[in-house]
């Protein structure tokens, strides 16, 4: 997809937007790389028109304020320090509810201004924005008067505001999650966050194609997954993962496959055991690896972290999904899981409680050290030589 650069300087897209008493009042500023690796300013306006330098990209609507965006070529260095996080909203759905004003209990917005002093060059978020599903039950303290739904209050309670210190040091790749999908917060992830270009009159995108965010001996290429079932296959999904796993084939090399479900991540199962696999993207795959030039995934979607190192012909994984809902459970020691058809992993690790990743290349190897919310060191993991192993 082409892209109309307007006349900006980087230097501009940069910095901080100007606010005067007589320019629009930008309630949410960030960037992100679009594909083709540019670097898109986008800021959320209350106002009706857009500060200088800048254009339309989604007008004011009915629960929306207006958007407005501006583009720029994309940074020729590669990014030195990458860090990973994912699944960071607030979980308010029927009787499911996380109590949004304990910061132990939801601490995305402590662990936003944790990672945000890391300084890294590029963030990379897994998916999953919007959990605010539903109404606050009566008389529940942990989440009275919180806004809900696909409108922008609940876009700003549940990432916008607690992300803001993170989404002001970095840009960030941005990947759909499947609480983005149609039947959730497709519209609003499709005018905020989506790649390409906005149109209010189409309808909700349910599938994103594929693109690169290409650097100096690193390209990332991100894939929509969110609409791909885990525990059953869906035909029409399965056949477009196929299309689009097979092109990779084509992505220069090396490549890292960013994607919300994983196709091979792990939860506590019966007897303790580790059980997984996306059914669907296995299905897609049909007992063919990945191509060689995709030498790492990383994933969310399981509310732990994990860094699990297959058997040789696959690309290690990492996952990142426990940002700030609610945690799931895995295994520490994910040695000998076996997933559908021929993988299973050699050696792999997994950590519950709340945290994010930090990437920090090494010559041409890559630290990974995995923080809690407070940005307290965990543990090392090392991702060389086309392995990932855990200390």
């Amino acid at each position: 997809m082409r892209f109309a650069l307007p006349s900006i300087s980087l230097a501009l897209l940069l910095a901080p937007l100007p606010v005067s008493a007589d320019a629009p009042y930008v309630v949410a500023q960030w960037r992100q790389f679009a594909p083709g690796g540019a670097i898109e300013t986008r800021a959320v306006v209350d106002g009706d028109a857009c500060p200088a330098g800048m254009s339309v990209r989604a007008p004011a609507s009915k629960g929306f304020p207006l958007l407005c965006h501006a583009l720029a070529p994309r940074l020729g260095r590669g990014p030195q320090r990458i860090l990973v996080l994912g699944d960071t909203g607030c979980r308010i759905k029927g009787s499911t509810v996380q109590d949004c004003s304990d910061p132990t209990k939801w601490p995305f917005p402590l662990l936003a201004a944790a990672a945000a002093k890391f300084k890294p060059d590029l963030v990379v978020h897994v998916g999953d924005y919007l959990y605010r599903e539903s109404p606050c039950p009566a008389g529940n303290a942990g989440c009275a008067g919180t806004p809900w739904g696909d409108n922008w209050p609940a876009w700003k309670a549940d990432f916008f505001e607690p992300a803001a210190p993170l989404l002001a040091v970095a840009p960030w790749v941005i990947v759909r999650g499947n609480h983005e999908d149609c039947e959730r917060a497709g519209p609003g992830f499709a005018r905020l966050l989506a790649p390409g270009a906005f149109d209010a009159s189409a309808p909700c995108p349910s599938h994103i194609a594929a693109y690169d965010v290409p650097f100096q001996a690193l390209n990332l290429v991100v894939m929509d997954d969110s609409d791909a079932p885990d525990t059953s296959v869906d035909p029409k999904v399965e056949a477009i993962d196929r299309a689009e796993f097979a092109a990779l084939a084509k992505a220069p090399a090396p490549s890292w496959l960013l994607m919300h479900r994983p196709i091979w991540g792990a939860v506590k199962g019966p007897l303790g055991l580790p059980v997984g696999g996306n059914r669907t993207l296995i299905a897609a795959l049909d007992d063919r690896p990945l191509p060689k030039n995709v030498a790492l995934t990383l994933a969310g979607h399981i509310h732990v972290f994990e860094a699990l190192d297959y058997n040789d012909a696959e690309p290690p994984g990492l996952l990142s999904g426990n940002g700030g809902d609610l945690l799931d459970a895995a295994p520490q020691d994910l040695k000998a899981t076996q997933f559908g058809g021929k993988v299973r992993v050699k050696q792999g690790a997994s950590e519950e409680g709340f945290g994010f990743l930090v990437m920090t290349k090494v010559g041409k190897d890559w630290n990974i050290d995995l923080y809690d919310y407070t940005g307290t060191f965990e543990r090392r993991c090392l991702f060389a030589n086309g392995h990932v192993g855990c200390g």
